[in-house]
């Protein structure tokens, strides 16, 4: 197998690992690559996994379906992050499904042979190890964040809720979002016509301003 593309990529799974010393690490943990197209499915719900997904390129989002059929964004993976590792360390069935939202390069851990002795031909087992906890605890402060944004009572909240952490994240009152707006609708948990409406409504009251997924922080009149 060919690690070249793990060697030099910037992830926090693999960071304080030098280069050199990836592709025995990445032997060791049987890594695998697969390419998807925009909209392919990754993983289905309800399947079992035992493997950590790691996104080389593109983007892959993480979705929920309920009974209805209406749908959600829990998160999301560009070039760098992983998915997976939750459902993948606790062997249940997986509860969401893991789908490609831009043509991706995805790269497969066994989760097992990470979990598992390791050799001295892997110096890097132990620090991988390290890195994953500290990936873990990012995952949990995020998944908090949006639970902060979609607990809030009405979409005008939610949005200014999830906003507001954008332009303090980005220090700066102009930036992009991860989100087309159905993405958007879907993150927050909102129907995409009713977020529209609100969005156009905030627009002509002056708080805030935008243009597909650029966003315009305005600061409430005086007085």
């Amino acid at each position: 197998m060919d690690y070249l593309e793990l060697t030099t990529l910037d992830t926090p799974l693999l960071a304080g690992i030098p280069p050199e010393e990836r592709p025995a690490l990445l032997n060791c943990l049987r890594a695998r690559s697969a390419a998807y197209r925009r909209g392919e499915v990754i993983w289905p719900e309800g399947e079992r996994v035992c493997s950590l997904g790691l996104v080389s390129r593109g983007q892959v989002q993480i979705l929920q379906d309920d009974f209805w059929g209406n749908r959600s964004i829990l998160s999301q993976a560009g070039p760098g992050e992983l998915f997976g590792e939750a459902y993948a360390w606790g062997g249940e069935p997986l509860g969401v499904t893991v789908q490609a939202a831009l043509p991706c390069q995805v790269w497969f851990l066994d989760l097992g042979r990470l979990l598992g002795p390791c050799t001295a031909a892997c110096p890097a087992h132990a620090k991988v190890m390290a890195n994953l906890v500290e990936v873990l605890a990012a995952k949990n402060r995020q998944l908090s964040r949006k639970i902060a944004h979609i607990s809030q009572r009405s979409i005008r909240s939610k949005v200014l809720s999830y906003l507001s952490w954008e332009a303090g994240r980005q220090g700066k009152r102009q930036f992009s979002i991860p989100f087309d707006r159905q993405g958007m609708a879907d993150y927050l948990a909102v129907d995409r016509s009713a977020l529209s409406q609100e969005l156009g409504k905030m627009r002509r009251e002056g708080l805030l301003d935008f243009h597909k997924n650029h966003f315009i922080l305005h600061a409430p009149p005086e007085g």
